[in-house]
């Protein structure tokens, strides 16, 4: 079964009919060509597919696009640009908080997601934000030391 749904993507509305069981990261990597977001362990545990939506990071792993009907989706590709990156985007190449990159996006999202909710958070808030995502290269100091750095401008 198909379901037309429109939804905001990087501020672009985008009108689109999906699958009923079409995942919101398969619409934005294979409809939009969107691929920052990865598929992970597809049970929403890695963060790897992050997104945000309505400004709150969500699996998109496991939510159906048909659930973000209405919404503002925002993925890595809508926060900058190539001349003009984004401070958290700054951050993680100045503190090298990205080795393989994988995981890269929703970090940077999930953190910027933290930083609208709270400008000054504490370490153990930013840990405690940032707990759903799992970096294989163990760049966990590095990404504490980007997003601090970024807290520390604000």
């Amino acid at each position: 079964m198909r379901k037309a749904i429109t939804l905001t993507v990087n501020g672009r509305e985008r009108g689109v009919e999906v699958e009923a069981r079409t995942t919101l990261l398969d619409l934005v990597r294979e409809q939009f060509g969107l691929t920052g977001a990865k598929l992970g362990c597809d049970i929403q545990v890695c963060g790897a597919c992050t997104l945000l939506v309505d400004g709150k990071p969500v699996s998109a792993c496991s939510m159906l696009a048909v659930d973000a009907d209405g919404c503002a989706v925002e993925t890595i590709e809508g926060l900058g640009s190539k001349d003009k990156l984004h401070p958290l985007q700054e951050a993680f190449m100045e503190f090298g908080a990205l080795q393989c990159g994988y995981c890269t996006s929703g970090f940077i999202l999930t953190a910027k997601a933290l930083l609208a909710e709270n400008p000054q958070p504490s370490d153990a808030q930013i840990r405690d934000y940032l707990a759903g995502n799992f970096c294989r290269c163990g760049c966990y100091q590095e990404i504490m030391q980007a997003v601090k750095n970024v807290v520390g401008e604000s």
